[in-house]
């Protein structure tokens, strides 16, 4: 019934000479992944919504395509094909309701995060020309407020009640019929519009077009150890609003049939975390770095088995993966991948064991390589460049929104082809897979050498005190830097210098000479995106002002 991008053979090698893309020229996401379900088992279950209170309702295709074509009626009388409908919902029904109504009318979805305060809100509804958008009682009154500096922005919707500044989205979509002709598509036209999470400059929207969910296909199967298998049942944490998951988790589900656990944490916590999986019996998620590591400051008694992990936006080390074998029963997957172009290496522990540190093959349809900019040559195996990707490829961006220099700026040719710069520095190993090594403006320059990030914080991350970890460069007269790490503790220990020399000793007897630590600091709060990623900007920044302080 769904379409299975890839098919298992016995080797990664054999995986990917097989594969072939199946990309129809007349395609939409909201058909694909509610209709198609709806019209041939209308009872299966979309959609578990659980509240901030633990109540769970489920949802069926068949009420996910009412919903949905009431919406997108209602939307119908003030929205043309292309007009930009924003979301700005937590994980609900609602949300899913939202993004199928708006792709089944060629609008397209712009999401947001529900913990985005004014100033991000208004650069992105600003930024985008948004003329709608779809949100709760928590955040009208913050859009009421912006509303003056959006000129485009014409309607404010509320899924939970009526008020004087929003329409009520229950009775706006009961006054709809379930009745509704999607617009015909084809799968380069834009569906989807997602900012970027601005760790460097002011966040850029990435537009993407309807074939992105299919690009995403290979590299989910992939990463879940060839998803969907009979039983599965998927959930994240990471939020709906961002590409992880939407993309990741929610549309790939739906498009496969598989349940999607919608849940709202008043506050994540591992023990939550722990709870909802056993109650749901969830069998498959998507864990971040950052949800991995509070889960395993709390390791349950007893393991909760399940069928797939998959996590992605910062390397795991191998304390981590053994830890959530011992805890999951299942290797955690690690994939790499960035809002222009998504899912596009995975391991996967079906075809092959994981190697700590390494993020896994170029997944099976995408061309991913090391390049040389300078020279626009491909790097050879064990040599550092700018991880890479051929254009065209189904899960690439179409284009920035309203940044055509940016949008050229993210491409180089190479022997007369196009290739997207991911903007990160990494290798191929012996082994045919890929290494990340840090963000072009992470890498550390220390007496020569050239110095990622991940690999310390890893390392850093096998100490019992460390919770957090962020390494940066502080500047240096002699060295040119040298590396410093910031350090949230874990609960139970207090800072000192001796901790301090402690933990530098930890990296030096286990990395090379050149890569520990030189300098310890401990903060009580590690700058981060809403995605969890560390924000290094901000560590280098404070790098800096101690070092011009020194002087």
């Amino acid at each position: 019934m769904s379409l299975i991008m890839l098919v298992k053979h016995a080797t990664i090698t054999e995986t990917r000479d097989h594969f072939r893309w199946l990309i129809p020229e007349d395609y939409n996401i909201g058909v694909d992944i509610c209709d198609r379900h709806a019209n041939l088992t209308p009872d299966r279950c979309a959609i578990i919504d659980i509240d901030a209170d633990g109540n769970a309702t489920e949802h069926s295709f068949a009420a996910l395509r009412d919903r949905s074509n009431q919406l997108a009626n209602a939307l119908s009388h003030t929205s043309a094909v292309g007009d930009r409908i924003a979301v700005l919902l937590p994980q609900c029904f609602e949300t899913a309701v939202a993004h199928v109504a708006i792709t089944k009318m060629g609008c397209i979805s712009l999401p947001l995060f529900t913990l985005f305060g004014p100033d991000a809100l208004r650069h992105r509804l600003r930024d985008s020309g948004t003329t709608t958008i779809i949100t709760n009682s928590e955040n009208t009154q913050m859009i009421h407020d912006l509303m003056p500096e959006l000129p485009d922005l014409r309607a404010v919707i509320s899924v939970d009640g009526k008020n004087t500044q929003a329409t009520d989205f229950q009775t706006l979509c009961d006054a709809q019929s379930t009745d509704f002709t999607p617009h015909p598509t084809k799968a380069d036209d834009p569906a989807i519009l997602i900012y970027t999470s601005g760790t460097t400059g002011a966040p850029k929207g990435a537009l993407h077009a309807h074939r992105v969910l299919l690009g995403h296909l290979p590299g989910v199967e992939m990463s879940h150890d060839f998803f969907p298998q009979p039983g599965d049942k998927i959930w994240t944490p990471a939020d709906w609003a961002w590409i992880g998951g939407l993309l990741d988790v929610l549309m790939p589900a739906l498009h496969h049939g598989v349940p999607v656990v919608a849940c709202r944490f008043r506050k994540f916590t591992a023990q939550a975390a722990f709870d909802l999986i056993r109650t749901h019996g969830i069998q498959n998620a998507f864990l971040p770095p950052t949800a991995l590591k509070l889960m395993r400051l709390d390791t349950p008694a007893e393991p909760v088995p399940m069928r797939s992990v998959a996590s992605g936006g910062e390397t795991l080390g191998k304390e981590l993966i053994a830890w959530g074998k011992q805890v999951f029963g299942t290797t955690i997957n690690e994939f790499y991948g960035q809002t222009e172009c998504n899912m596009i290496v995975s391991s996967c522990a079906a075809l092959a064991p994981a190697e700590p540190g390494v993020m896994g093959f170029a997944v099976p349809g995408h061309c991913v390589d090391v390049v040389n900019e300078e020279t626009c040559t491909l790097c050879i195996t064990g040599e550092e460049g700018s991880i890479a990707v051929r254009a065209p490829d189904p899960v690439m961006f179409l284009r920035y929104w309203n940044n055509p220099d940016a949008t050229a700026r993210k491409f180089i040719d190479i022997a007369g082809e196009k290739w997207l710069l991911t903007g990160d520095r990494g290798r191929k190993t012996d082994t045919g897979r890929l290494q990340f090594i840090g963000r072009d403006d992470d890498i550390i320059s220390s007496g020569g050498y050239r110095i990622g990030p991940a690999e310390i914080e890893d390392c850093l991350l096998t100490h019992p005190a460390v919770q957090l970890a962020g390494v940066v460069g502080k500047p240096d007269a002699i060295r040119g830097s040298i590396v410093v790490a910031y350090i949230q503790l874990a609960i139970g220990f207090d800072a000192s210098d001796a901790l301090a020399t402690e933990i530098a000793a930890h990296v030096k007897t286990r990395l090379a000479a050149y890569e520990f630590p030189r300098v310890v600091r401990f903060i009580r709060d590690m700058p981060m995106t809403t995605t969890g990623k560390i924000i290094r900007a901000d560590l280098r920044a404070r790098a800096a002002k101690e070092a011009e302080n020194e002087q």
